[in-house]
């Protein structure tokens, strides 16, 4: 780990309002993050809404949006003699497919030029889940500015495409033109860099399967349009023994520095911890695995990205708020995926949601990060 000069929680589920008196929000976490031309910073942050328990104990209830251009939404229910297991969040059919029982949305907020003040939330749904992009939902927000062309990927949830990425593109950073997919099922933690390189956009990915020979990991891809990837190849394997022995993914987009293109990415591991048997028992414990997500970073060659120069032997950022360590869903988080200079030219503001419930900022010096990394031969 590296000295923070500053953690700060910007918002948490208590500072919205749920789109109706059906749900409530369980998250405000995984926020997009870029520097507008006015010097604020433009944050769009993942919203998460439960469907409120129900009276009919009958059926399983899952809500989707059903709008082609605008917000419309519409509850499925499902007998519950069809459904094999459930949580508080999802159920299972006994086919093996899954639905949830909520849905994110993006809202966009605004901060002042520190990156740690809001200045504006705006009301309602920013950009919304439609029937044919993201209709179960939209999440994970990574924004980048190309030229003066904002350009945002996301994860989208859908029942045909399953878990895609799509990307968005705008003028302003608030009105959006949706392109659709642009990497296939099961790939996540898409981030495009800020320029093109060698006449090329460029990006980091991380394509998952039913089948594999190792734990997920990042691969880098290229393209001419942002819609059609290719000369893909896998780019960071997880480490055995490691805090990202697990499971990797990326965070933020890179962004350039002097020494090379800076990228923070996480890492799961699963850790040992004791968790309170009961309310009146928090002295008694029991030892569980839990998944825990830390970040850290590499430095990479600002005209062959794929060349790794140096990259971290230990975690930079870990989970250290009690939002960010809630064991008793069995899993701790600091989600690294928004990444702004700060005005001083030396400080990196860093964007992440913690716990799958709040979003906060860390202030990081660049030159700490860099003198941490250790050089790759």
């Amino acid at each position: 780990m590296i000295r923070l000069k500053k953690e700060k929680i910007l918002i948490r589920p208590r500072d919205l309002r749920p789109l109706s008196v059906d749900f409530e929000i369980i998250g405000t976490t995984n926020p997009g993050a870029v520097r507008v031309s006015n010097g604020d910073i433009v944050l769009y942050v993942r919203v998460i809404e439960k469907l409120k328990r129900v009276k009919d104990e009958g059926y399983f209830y899952s809500p989707r949006f059903n709008g082609k251009e605008k917000i419309g939404i519409e509850i499925d229910k499902f007998p519950k003699e069809g459904i094999k297991t459930s949580s508080e969040i999802d159920f299972v059919f006994n086919n093996g497919a899954k639905r949830l029982t909520y849905f994110s949305y993006l809202k966009r907020i605004v901060l002042d030029r520190t990156g740690e003040n809001v200045k504006s939330i705006e009301k309602g749904i920013s950009f919304p889940p439609l029937s044919w992009d993201g209709e179960l939902g939209v999440e994970d927000a990574r924004i980048v500015k190309i030229g003066k062309l904002y350009v945002m990927t996301y994860v989208a949830l859908g029942r045909d495409t399953n878990i895609c990425t799509n990307v968005a593109v705008s003028n302003d950073c608030k009105n959006w033109n949706r392109r659709g997919i642009v990497f296939e099922e099961q790939n996540k933690d898409v981030v495009i860099f800020p320029e093109l390189i060698d006449g090329r956009y460029v990006s980091f990915n991380r394509p998952e399967g039913s089948f594999e020979f190792t734990h997920p990991h990042i691969w880098i891809s290229y393209s001419k349009n942002l819609e059609d990837w290719g000369r893909s190849r896998p780019f960071i394997l997880a480490r055995e023994g490691r805090w990202d022995s697990d499971r990797i993914g990326a965070g933020p987009p890179p962004i350039r520095t002097k020494q090379g293109w800076l990228f923070i990415y996480h890492g799961v591991t699963m850790k040992r911890v004791g968790v309170p048997l009961g309310f009146f028992d928090k002295l008694l414990k029991r030892k569980v695995d839990i998944e825990s997500y830390s970040a850290g970073a590499v430095l990479l060659d600002l005209k062959d990205p794929g060349k790794i120069i140096a990259k971290s032997e230990g975690p930079l950022i870990v989970p250290r708020l009690k939002e960010e360590k809630k064991n008793i869903v069995r899993k701790e988080v600091v989600f690294p995926i928004g990444l702004v200079w700060d005005l001083n030219g030396k400080d990196l503001l860093v964007y992440s949601g913690g716990g799958d419930e709040l979003t906060t900022v860390r202030k990081i010096g660049v030159d700490d990060i860099l003198n941490s990394l250790r050089r790759v031969h």
